[in-house]
């Protein structure tokens, strides 16, 4: 961006000074009093210049203010000049100048900028950022490594007044946005890591220090950098490593190789076809000795670096002599960088110790290829110490510049002709243009045979896929993009990467999802996993019995459900196999810094209007509603819905899944699809308005699932939390069974007996709609996230050897009960018997799209008290569908939360408690745990107030007392008591009828005579409260139709 010339400020002073008394103030009680001018365009244009370009960017789109604020990761760049101590303040003012003038023009192509100038008396301290909103690139922490060299190497010789120079670079995530009096805004950063990077600024002087995370995220050689003494700083307690970065020197440079390894234990996975194309074409030049090129292209992170590796070790192989190099992104802004390192490696350079064997080697190299008066123009790029010749010091500049071209032109001639067999470049889009107007002409002319690996996005690459597509030189171009890695590819890179026979599914879900196939991706979900813990190993399972427990349950469903790299016959009985820690749920894994700086590039392509459309959708999940999200955003963005939407699926952004327009003649927005008694009680829908009306209804999905996470956490606390509450109240209204399964709560009148988590509101606003699109679009958004859930795995399922696998879709040796049960458990409907053999069951649907989420978001918004109670219905749901792998987990997601409120009482209600241990029976009964689920459902009866005996003198005593008559007893309190409390009643007598009608069949099983007496009083107890829950049913129903 331009900045205001010295002239252009004075004249903007000089109106505001002329002007200042017909502008008004502030009132006087303000501390500093902010200055309102008029509008005025030529105003606005002059001050335009002074705020951030990321600021600028939003408000020229028209984003709100209130949405300028976001957490991303920010490299912070801190210069402190130290001044002469008798400099006035005359002669300070050209030298700030022209050192901010300096600045910008290093920062400027790197995307950076000047963010704050404090002036001290002990000198003068910049700020400088990089990665603002809109303006993130790939490799951050390389751009401002290498600024951060080019302002420290400039200060220390631009003038004699700066006598020290200190630079400090740090990489984290802060608070950036809008701080500050409203009358006063200013758009800074603010957190952890700038305060570091100010702190090594002060205790690291006259040298480039960056902290451990910028040494990490460059991903440039260890030679870049060397290791700082611990020094301790004031406010930070932990800084971790400090380096200072020397930069990347000409002679480190001319022996870097490829720097990934090849490993004879770790094959290469997944680029057979790469592998074989290589090949052939290698095979084609042998025998024809025609010129080819083998290019491969591929995103960041995609594997070229191992690809290249692999092709280089079967180009030796097979008896060539193979020269590989390795560029880097510093490389583009250094001329002849990368032919001078080819040439440099091809002639052996790189193990010369000294600069006499570096000309030694050079002159026997290209003896009579070159003239002995030009090896003297070699100096400079081989650091070696020719003597000028009388004909080249007789040379202008210009006739030099072109006895040089013409040297180089003949040296690589030289080098790329067959004599030094083949030529592997990676990060081939990193070529400085000086080297490529040399190589260019040569690659067309010489016989070679060269394999290189691009990026999209380069102009290098863009020349090469030209070159391919051209008739003229496609016989001479082989240009192939690298695939993602197939499922199977991703199972099998783990498992070898961890060292184990199988994972999880969950786990291979959770990385095929999220990596989309890129290697680094996997490598970098799979770091941040091991470094958190997430993870655990242990000896595979001999077949020794298993405990009877809850926790061994787990761990057998997990194993079960395992996928495996390779078959038990090749792997042995003793390998080891990889678990998730019980208390980690995968889903709220927040994404590592690597790949979210990577996303941010992405998302910070787009406008910010429709950035902050995507940010609203990402709060959603990775399938939304466009009545959801129509809810969630503010007033003035909800008429520019649509359209935004369209513009991102154009991008390639989201995905339109379905419409769900509803015809005219059929829509009916007031009638709600809860018609049960339990329904009735739910929150009332208002009435929609006609802008909710002409808002497109349908349902979208993000393309790729780690730009909606790098969306997501983008959002401030505070503002994530409010959202993810306006979510809840949405979705509160459509969390029941569907029409044809009579609509109420999965756990019979949950809602009445857990009372409190129906507090805190209902919801409001133009979206909020129970109407008859809203459920559609939810049950078409529940399909998709349940496609994306079991078929995830699917094709890696197909292609490797699977151990015993646990089917999800199964039906227990209590399928036939937990019918019979469901008829007893759910109060008749009036629409019952309409809808039952009209339509199919959508309740697989909303437990996805609904009851997942709404447990999420309670999560999100710290109400433990929510997110146990749509746990439980989750887990409910998934018993109804005849889901036993997904109740067990929603289960155990219970589990941690209870374990984690145990400590605060009454955290969970007393019912709350007993459904969790009576699903948890009902899941274990499903599983053939019969021991285990008699065990929970005694204890879930025992918080139900309905005791089992365990003994058979218990047993006797307690059939005498259920043969005592009680039915008017109970009809009498069930007319006495209020609605609320008469249902919340019927709650806890339909969950202890489940319960003993799961303990009555549990008995009978046994086959023994105790077990027959203990089924008898089960049946007895159960009849027993049957007729008490009939008795409060018929006193609702009376009360309801009365």
């Amino acid at each position: 961006m331009s900045r205001m010339s010295q002239s252009e400020c004075q004249d903007t002073l000089r109106q505001l000074i002329h002007q200042r008394l017909s502008y008004p103030f502030e009132e006087e009680s303000a501390t500093r009093p902010a200055l309102l001018l008029r509008h005025d365009s030529h105003m606005d244009e002059m001050l335009a210049k002074h705020i951030p370009e990321a600021a600028l960017r939003k408000l020229d789109d028209r984003v709100p203010t209130d949405l300028f604020s976001e957490l991303r990761p920010v490299t912070s760049l801190f210069v402190q000049l130290h001044l002469a101590a008798d400099i006035d303040a005359m002669a300070l003012c050209p030298i700030l100048c022209h050192v901010i003038r300096m600045m910008l023009e290093i920062l400027s192509p790197h995307n950076g900028e000047v963010n704050k100038v404090l002036l001290f008396d002990k000198g003068c301290t910049f700020l400088c950022l990089f990665g603002l909103p809109g303006l993130k690139l790939p490799y951050e922490s390389v751009h401002a490594l290498q600024s951060a060299l080019q302002i420290f190497t400039l200060c220390s010789t631009m003038h004699v007044e700066i006598e020290a120079v200190s630079v400090a670079v740090t990489s984290g995530t802060v608070f950036c946005g809008v701080t500050g009096h409203p009358e006063r805004h200013e758009y800074t950063v603010i957190g952890q890591k700038v305060n570091l990077a100010a702190r090594m600024m002060v205790h690291y002087p006259g040298l480039v220090s960056c902290d451990a995370a910028t040494y990490a995220a460059s991903r440039l050689p260890p030679w870049c950098f060397k290791e700082l003494p611990e020094r301790e700083m004031k406010g930070v307690g932990h800084p971790g490593t400090v380096y200072q970065y020397v930069g990347i020197t000409e002679e480190s440079m001319l022996g870097m190789g490829l720097t990934k390894e090849r490993s004879e234990d770790v094959p290469l996975l997944g680029r057979e076809k790469e592998v074989d194309l290589f090949v052939s074409c290698l095979k084609a030049y042998e025998d024809l000795g025609q010129r080819h090129i083998l290019a491969f292209e591929g995103t960041m992170g995609s594997g070229t670096s191992h690809l290249l590796t692999e092709l280089a070790y079967l180009g030796q192989a097979a008896g060539h002599k193979v020269v590989a190099m390795e560029l880097l992104e510093a490389n583009v802004r250094q001329p002849f960088s990368a032919i001078c390192r080819l040439m440099a490696r091809a002639l052996g350079l790189q193990d010369c110790e000294s600069c006499a064997d570096k000309q030694r080697v050079l002159q026997t190299k290209l003896r009579g290829t070159i003239e002995e008066s030009s090896y003297c123009l070699l100096n400079d790029i081989f650091r070696v110490e020719f003597p000028v010749s009388d004909k080249v010091r007789e040379m202008c500049e210009m006739q030099r510049r072109a006895e040089l071209h013409s040297t180089w032109v003949n040296v690589f001639e030289k080098v790329i002709g067959g004599e030094f067999g083949i030529f592997i470049i990676n990060n081939a889009h990193f070529i400085d243009p000086a080297s490529w107007r040399i190589m260019s002409p040569v690659l067309r002319n010489v016989s070679h045979f060269t394999v290189v690996s691009l990026a999209p996005g380069y102009t290098r690459t863009e020349s090469f896929c030209k070159a391919a597509a051209d008739s003229a030189t496609s016989q001479e171009i082989t240009y192939l993009h690298l695939d993602e890695l197939k499922p199977s590819a991703v199972v099998q890179k783990v498992c070898q990467d961890l060292g184990v026979v199988s994972i999880p599914r969950d786990l291979a879900r959770f990385l095929i999802q999220r990596s989309s196939g890129i290697p680094y991706y996997c490598e970098e979900l799979l770091r941040c996993l091991r470094c958190n813990d997430m993870l655990l190993f242990r000896a595979r399972r001999q077949g020794g019995k298993a405990e009877d427990n809850w926790e061994s349950l787990i761990t057998s469903a997990a194993e079960a459900s395992a996928l495996a790299a390779t078959s038990s016959s090749r792997v042995g009985s003793d390998g080891r196999v990889c678990i998730i820690r019980p208390d980690v749920n995968l889903e709220n894994t927040v994404l590592p810094d690597t790949l979210k700086e990577i996303a941010l590039a992405q998302l910070d392509q787009i406008k910010p209007l429709k950035q902050a459309v995507l940010k609203f959708a990402a709060v959603i999940g990775p399938v939304f509603t466009t009545q959801l999200l129509l809810h969630i955003l503010p007033a003035g963005m909800r008429h520019k819905m649509n359209c935004l939407l369209d513009m991102l699926v154009c991008d390639n952004i989201l995905k339109w899944l379905k419409n769900t327009e509803v015809p005219e003649d059929d829509r009916d927005p007031a009638t709600g699809p809860a018609t049960s008694p339990e329904a009735e009680s739910s929150v009332e829908r208002p009435s929609p308005s006609k802008e909710t009306v002409e808002q497109q209804s349908g349902v979208l999905a993000f393309c790729v699932p780690l730009l909606r996470e790098a969306a997501y956490e983008l959002w401030p606390e505070s503002q994530r939390v409010v959202l993810h509450r306006k979510c809840a109240a949405f979705l509160e209204q459509h969390a029941h069974k569907c029409k044809s399964c009579s609509q109420g709560d999965f756990v019979a009148f949950h809602r009445f007996a857990a009372t409190s988590t129906q507090d805190g509101g209902s919801c409001q606003g133009p979206a909020a709609q129970g109407d008859s699109r809203s459920w559609e679009a939810l049950v078409l958004a529940g399909e998709q996230l349940k496609r994306e859930r079991t078929h995830a795995t699917e094709d890696a399922a197909d292609a490797l050897q699977q151990q015993q696998a646990l089917t999800e879709e199964d039906v227990g040796v209590a399928a036939w009960l937990l019918a019979k049960s469901e008829q007893t458990t759910e109060l008749p409907s009036k629409t019952n018997g309409q809808h039952t053999s009209a339509r199919s069951c959508e309740c697989k649907a909303i437990v996805e799209s609904v009851l997942v989420p709404l447990a999420r978001h309670y999560m999100a918004t710290g109400d433990a008290a929510r997110a146990f109670y749509y746990l439980l219905e989750c887990a409910a749901a998934y018993l109804h569908v005849s889901n036993s792998y997904m109740a067990l987990m929603k289960l155990n997601e219970a589990e941690v939360l209870r374990n984690s409120l145990e400590k605060k009482a009454d955290a969970i209600a007393r019912f709350e408690e007993a459904t969790f241990f009576s699903l948890k029976g009902e899941v274990c009964c499903r599983m053939g745990r019969m021991k285990l689920a008699k065990k929970m459902m005694r204890e879930a009866l025992r918080l139900l107030k309905r005791p089992f005996p365990r003994t058979s003198v218990g047993a006797f005593v307690r059939s005498q007392v259920e043969k005592l008559p009680c039915a008017a007893f109970a009809a009498r309190r069930a007319s006495s008591l209020p609605q609320e409390a008469r249902r919340k009643r019927l709650a806890w007598l339909l969950r202890q009828s489940r319960c003993l009608s799961l303990l009555e069949h549990l008995f009978s099983l046994e086959g023994t005579s105790s077990g027959q007496r203990f089924s008898r009083l089960a049946a007895r107890m159960k009849a027993n409260t049957d007729r008490a829950a009939d008795s409060y049913q018929a006193a609702d129903s009376h009360h309801r139709w009365s």
